[in-house]
């Protein structure tokens, strides 16, 4: 079985971070590493995400205004050196590695030049991405000098402010590559997907972006490109046509190319992953963890190779506490169900079925028409996605 870093990829308000906290339990053998990537796309010199373009003062003082794609994957390896013996496990937002709305991809500017033979012994190392501290054809990130000018906030912090945004970068694209990360990166890491229904990802994301949590959040409008769906299916489908995944689905009898219909099929046949891949298909639905949280954890676990124990399930503890309170303070605001939490318990009752006027009804009533209207218009973009992924989710 791989001993890659466990890549989990999901998208906003997939029931994530509960799902993280079982992972965090096991601090003896898993070193959990929260959402890293958030802090390149937007923050960084090579942001992706137009969030912060007019709000400089907002992004200078993240505290990330100089995070490359290269500098955390040098964090990563370097957390991996620190906590030797022990398995790497991410989990992040999987659209901070591509491009917003469906836009082309080209290699991050930091990432442009792979030192090649470097980590390519040790399947759990990541290698160092680049040379020449991200610069390409002489200018870092694509930019000239003259297309920089400082700037100092208000706590005297100094950054360089593009004249503009820094996407599209000026480097090449790999053929088929839906992320800003080279396909020699991707493959050092085990992929593993987790997703929600949109009909409840979306309202809840929406409410982290409006009064009263956006004062916490930092977050004050709501953008349906995080919605993550759209990111997630090319993601899978691209590792899938590489052979990074696949084709056994985690839990189930056939392989993926058996359970698409015909139009799927007749893409790029898709063979059987190499003896020294051999990565599931593994796709986790937040809905059915919730209902039989102990059968899909331990699914989950048989398929990335760790040891499953009941006792994942709870962390109750004032150290277990304080740990996850440490690791999700970065993005405050989004993580307050998680950080309370004592244990990953199934629903007492399973979840009633509504129509879609009753979730119109009900948006309309805790966000007016405005907000539901936004809510329904990205729920109805991003359901095609999500059922799409869904195929693939685990079963017990």
């Amino acid at each position: 079985m791989s001993q890659k870093p466990i890549f989990v990829a999901t998208h906003p308000r997939a029931c994530s971070t509960a799902f993280e906290r079982v992972f965090m339990t096991q601090r003896d053998t898993i070193q959990c590493i929260h959402e890293p990537f958030g802090d390149a796309f937007y923050y960084g010199p090579e942001r992706l995400s137009g969030r912060y373009e007019t709000d400089e003062e907002g992004r200078l003082n993240s505290g990330f205004v100089d995070s490359t794609y290269q500098t955390i994957l040098e964090r990563i390896e370097n957390e991996g050196k620190e906590n030797e013996g022990k398995r790497i496990f991410i989990k992040d937002i999987l659209h901070y590695l591509l491009p917003p709305n469906g836009n082309p991809a080209s290699i991050a500017p930091s990432l442009h030049r792979i030192k090649r033979g470097v980590g390519t012994q040790d399947e759990t190392a990541i290698p160092p991405a680049a040379v020449g501290n991200g610069e390409v054809n002489g200018s870092a990130n694509g930019h000239s000098e003259e297309e920089k000018q400082s700037v100092t906030n208000g706590n005297g912090v100094t950054g360089k402010k593009t004249t503009k945004a820094p996407y599209p970068y000026s480097t090449d694209a790999e053929p088929g590559n839906p992320t800003v990360v080279p396909k020699e990166i991707l493959s050092k890491f085990h992929f593993a997907f987790l997703i929600r229904d949109p009909h409840y990802s979306v309202p809840s994301y929406y409410r982290c972006t409006i009064p009263p949590l956006d004062a916490t959040t930092g977050f004050t409008y709501y953008d349906p490109a995080e919605a993550g769906y759209d990111e997630m299916r090319r993601f899978l489908e691209y590792l899938r046509q590489e052979e990074m995944i696949g084709p056994h689905i985690a839990t189930r009898e056939q392989d993926a190319d058996e359970l698409l219909d015909e139009a799927s099929r007749n893409r790029k046949p898709v063979g059987r992953p190499s003896d020294e891949l051999g990565v599931e298909i593994c796709v986790v639905d937040a809905d059915e963890m919730l209902d039989n949280p102990a059968p899909t954890m331990e699914a989950f676990c048989r398929s990335v190779g760790i040891e499953y124990s009941p006792q994942m399930l709870e962390w109750d503890s004032e150290r277990d506490h304080g740990y996850a309170k440490d690791a999700f303070e970065k993005w405050n605001g989004f993580h307050n169900d998680a950080i309370d939490s004592k244990g990953l318990t199934a629903r007492k009752h399973p979840r009633a079925p509504k129509s879609e006027a009753q979730f119109d009804a009900d948006w309309t009533e805790k966000y007016g028409k405005e907000g539901a209207a936004l809510i329904r218009k990205t729920v109805d973009a991003t359901m095609a996605d999500y059922l799409f992924l869904k195929q693939f989710a685990i079963k017990v």
